[in-house]
């Protein structure tokens, strides 16, 4: 069994493509397909990620997946387990959790892995799940997130590994980008020095790297910041709003996130997380240091072990507005400090963070699974 390819199922949920967590899963699912395994993808109905995965050569599957005691959900999750001699579950969100659980219960033979990749700390009704016998792993993006689970949700220490998320090479090459297209469609002239923050969910910080551009622009009169993450017109309304509200206007542009976010990230001179709370590892910035750019992040979660301050980013404290508007003119003075950063990003990134080694991690954590779940059943 050590060496013999696994059929895998990755679930979840959400639904939008910008959603970081589902492009987490498919792409897992396609670097478990490209080391030989067969890897699939199950979300609600959405034709969108149907797509997206069949332009990947990725099985996707649908089911409701109402809540995390849809009974129905359970039942034909059993089926597909059943129909594909699925080996392994790995669950993304508290839902599919609570449904695999189900379906184990009901009688399907499948080692289950549930997934985590934020430093909060789980509710008690999570908590309880991701201890039950019937979970076999519990897959963490970062040691801060291990750390979480171990104090605060009570997750025995043997059953939690460490798997860093990824970023698809290909994807997010500088090379492959189109900057000057970006910044043409959202209005930003070439001459502008472009911060970008991706979140505008209050844990994400974009307030508090808001509160900082006044000290940016005393320092880089031309600096303009780009705050993307706006889930609805109404969202970005309210967004634009407030940055009118502190006499910002003319230098912010707020907007959604959407498919093009490696032109977008190209396009800036320093991509910025400020997040306080929440974060496992920030997967916009995983991306912006496999695009090359200098990065300024939070030593929130998972973020100091991505980022190496001085080497390939700067870190920051969190909610503190004046050493995070330092840090971002610092790289936007230092050419040499920015390109130097830049380079050791990509070079991280890439050379540990790939979708292949992600892959490999991954199965050696469902083969341990598989082993786990079938001592439990000779017991």
């Amino acid at each position: 069994m050590s060496d013999r390819p696994l059929t895998i199922l990755h679930m979840l949920h959400r639904t939008p493509l910008t959603s970081g967590v589902l492009a987490q899963a498919i792409e897992a699912a396609q670097g478990l397909r490209e080391h030989g395994h067969d890897a699939a993808v199950l979300t609600r109905p959405d034709a969108v990620v149907a797509r997206r995965c069949a332009e990947i050569s990725v099985p996707w599957l649908s089911q409701r997946l109402r809540h995390p005691l849809d009974v129905a959900s359970m039942r034909h999750l059993s089926e597909i387990v059943a129909e594909r001699g699925v080996d392994v579950v790995h669950v993304h969100c508290g839902v599919t959790l609570g449904v695999a659980l189900g379906a184990a219960a009901l009688g399907a033979g499948f080692a289950l892995v549930a997934n985590r990749a934020s430093s909060f700390r789980p509710q008690r009704i999570l908590a309880q799940a991701l201890r039950s016998p019937r979970v076999q792993r519990v897959v963490a993006t970062s040691r801060a997130v291990r750390d979480v689970l171990l104090a605060d949700a009570g997750v025995p220490a043997d059953k939690v590994a460490v798997v860093p998320g990824s970023v698809d090479p290909a994807r997010f090459d500088a090379r492959r980008t189109r900057p000057q297209r970006a910044r043409m469609s959202l209005g930003i002239p070439e001459s502008t020095r472009l911060v970008g923050h991706v979140g505008i969910r209050d844990w994400k910080g974009w307030k508090h790297t808001l509160a900082a551009l006044p000290s940016i622009l005393a320092a880089i009169p031309d600096a303009h910041l780009l705050l993307l993450g706006c889930t609805s017109e109404r969202r970005r309304r309210a967004v634009s709003v407030l940055v009118g509200e502190v006499g910002l206007a003319a230098h912010v542009t707020v907007g959604p996130v959407s498919s093009d976010i490696p032109d977008v990230l190209s396009a800036c001179d320093v991509v910025v997380d400020a997040s306080w709370a929440g974060t496992g590892t920030s997967g916009v910035i995983r991306e912006a240091m496999a695009l090359g750019k200098p990065v300024v992040a939070t030593t929130i979660g998972g973020n100091a072990e991505l980022v190496e301050s001085g080497i390939s980013g700067l870190l920051v404290p969190p909610r503190d507005t004046a050493t995070l508007a330092a840090a971002i003119v610092r790289l936007l003075r230092d050419a040499e400090l920015a390109a130097s950063c830049g380079e050791a990003a990509k070079d991280r990134v890439r050379g540990e963070l790939s979708p292949g080694m992600r892959a490999l991690r991954l199965v050696a954590v469902y083969r341990d699974a598989l082993v786990e779940l079938a001592a439990s059943r000779r017991a």
